[in-house]
């Protein structure tokens, strides 16, 4: 396994991590928690992405099947949390990731 196969996992693993993070900030179940840890994911997510999308373009993958994921997480700061935008975004940014990273790899 490569560089880039691992950081494909592991930016992979970080956006289920924040997905589901996500998904309990949006139905109330961490009501009073701290927006700070899925901020945190969601900064390591972008940097993992094109780390990841780095590492395949230096092994000759397809690094560019990476770039809608990219652009889809970079687009996410413009919706508004606990909106239906927000996390309607957020699957489209997961579905590309995981084409993109099925097309890297």
């Amino acid at each position: 396994m490569g560089a880039h196969h691992l950081s494909l996992l592991l930016t992979g693993a970080l956006l289920g991590l924040l997905c589901l993070l996500g998904l309990s900030l949006q139905l109330g179940w961490r009501a009073g928690a701290s927006r700070a840890p899925h901020h945190a994911l969601f900064f390591g997510v972008c940097v993992g992405t094109l780390v990841a999308l780095a590492l395949s373009g230096w092994a000759g993958g397809r690094w560019w099947a990476l770039l809608p994921a990219l652009g889809l997480l970079l687009l996410m700061p413009r919706t508004r949390p606990g909106r239906a935008g927000h996390w309607r975004l957020a699957l489209w940014c997961a579905l590309a990731y995981g084409l993109g990273a099925w097309a890297a790899w």
